[in-house]
Formats: C-alpha cells, structure tokens, sequence
C-alpha cells in the first residue's frame, strides 16, 4: 500500500491526525495494536464535550468518525520495522504487512514499566491513578497516599493539595528528599513514611490501605503514583530520531523531528500526559505534514 502518511499510534494524537489528513485528502494508514495506556482507566476526563466517556468509547466515535474520510484505513497491528529516507519509507509489520509512504507520524505513546508493589495492578484505574488532572475530582476530600519520592513528592503535594488536604506520601524506600523538602512538608503537616511498601489493600479494586514492611497500615481511599515510563516503542530511536534524557522524542513547534519526513506527536513527544493535549499535538503536526506534501507536490507538478 502506497501511502502519503503513515501514522504509528492510534490513541488521541494518532487518531487526530488522521482525521486531519483524511479531511486534506491524503491517503493515510494508522497502524496500532490495540494496547492503549489508558485501556485500565474506566474513565478520561478533561477533552471537552467527552468528559467522562471510556477510553474505548472515545476510540469508536473518533474511528467512525473519521470512517467518513475514505483515504483513512485503519490497521491492527504493529510495526516492526522502518527504512527508508524522506518520501520513501518502507514500514513492515509484526503480520506480514507492508506498506510504503511519503511521510511518517510517530504517535507511540508511552508504557507503564510495572511497579514492584504488590496489590497496585488491582486497584490501578480504579482508584489508583497517575494524574489528578484526570482523576483528582473523582478523589476530592478523601484520604489519599502519594507514592512518589525526592522533588517530584513535593512536587506532587503542592498539586494534590488543591483537591484534599487528606493525604500522606509513601517514598516506599529511600526518601531522597532534602532537609529542606521534607521541613516543607512537616510545615505543611503531610505525613511521610520511608518504609519499603509491603501491599496495598483493596476491595473489587478501591482501595481500602496500605500496608508498610515496617507494620505501619495507612488508611485510605485512593493512590496517586508516579509512574515508570518507556516509549510505546522504539522505532523512533531505530530510524535515528534523537530523544530528550526522559525519554521523549524531540520535536520543534511543527512536531518535526531531525529525521526529515519524520514527525511524533502527543505523549511520545511531550510530558503533558493529557489526551487533549494529545489530540491538540497530533492535529498541529499532521497540519505541518499536510503542509509539506502540498509544497512537495505543488514543487514538482510546476
């Protein structure tokens, strides 16, 4: 299959681009493999007009909606592979599939590296979460544990405190707060606790505690943690596309990477783990594509 773009990724930013390239009429495939992030989560929150809604719905409205662009196809699958230079690269998938295009889209997302807490993957999406933005309204006023350690604890006790001042932050092992940190939390009463964490303890999924090595038993109705995250794949990296110390691809303001025909969009490329954000990122750089193919074309045609 012959293709202007290819999009590796279907979740919020993969999805928008391809509704802006097919309504540009470019012929287009998003090739994923089904495994979104959010797929634990019951809910996203905070795309206006879809708040609430489940990420699998969110996934059907986008794709029939876009069904109504015929250069879009949609394949389930993975890419595997990727060579080729600017307006010729050759994408093999893990089913046999190959496709060439002009140009290429990387919205790969990131993964959860598992956290080594017993009782977490019960209770993740259903009340233990990663982002207050999407799930703090749902925790207000109820008493939390943050499971986080160094700056980004005090980081994320500045920010939780704006939905419950009832939480307490679990390090689960070496703190690696300063003095100072930490003088900043016992002014502001949070409680910390330094022990290893043993389980956590939940009903059908909601939590009801956390248990510490020490024998310490935290009551509470809900977890934020700071996730481990890699790249949804490494494609990026494999067809030399230079990455941030964190991991994510980098882009400029057009979501150009230095790989000419190259582009990434939404959380591959940004730490704004928001689908919104996602979907603003994935229209803008497939506008840029769009943009450049036209160039391209009007070029040679003159």
């Amino acid at each position: 299959m012959k293709l202007d773009a290819a999009i590796i990724g279907g979740g919020p930013a993969g999805l928008n681009a391809a509704l802006v390239l097919g309504r540009a009429r470019k012929k287009v495939a998003v090739i994923d493999e089904g495994r979104p992030r959010n797929g634990v989560t019951r809910e996203a929150h905070g795309f206006l007009t879809r708040d609430g809604i489940s990420p699998s719905e969110f996934r059907r409205i986008a794709m029939e909606q876009i069904g109504a662009y015929p250069s879009v196809s949609f394949v389930a699958d993975t890419a595997v592979s990727i060579t080729g230079t600017d307006g010729l690269f050759q994408i093999a998938t893990a089913q046999g599939q190959s496709f060439q295009s002009k140009k290429l889209l990387f919205a790969v997302g990131m993964k959860d590296r598992p956290l080594d807490i017993k009782g977490l993957k019960e209770a993740y999406g259903k009340s233990a979460y990663v982002c207050p933005y999407c799930d703090g309204w749902e925790l207000r006023d109820k008493p939390l544990v943050i499971i986080c350690k160094g700056a980004a604890a005090l980081h994320f006790a500045q920010l939780i405190s704006g939905w419950t001042n009832r939480f307490t932050i679990c390090t689960n092992g070496p703190a690696d707060l300063t003095d100072a940190e930490r003088d900043e939390l016992r002014q502001h009463q949070v409680p910390v606790f330094d022990s290893p964490i043993h389980s956590i303890d939940s009903d059908e999924g909601m939590v009801r505690q956390v248990v510490l090595e020490d024998g310490t038993v935290i009551p509470c109705r809900g977890i934020f943690f700071k996730p481990e995250l890699i790249m949804g794949s490494n494609l990026p990296q494999a067809i030399g596309c230079q990455v941030t110390e964190t991991g994510t691809v980098i882009i400029d303001e057009f979501g150009k990477t230095n790989v000419p025909g190259v582009y990434s969009a939404g959380d591959a490329a940004s730490m704004r783990h928001q689908a919104i954000a996602a979907a603003a990122m994935g229209a803008l750089s497939a506008a840029a594509m769009n943009n450049e193919l036209n160039t391209e074309a009007w070029r040679k045609n003159g």
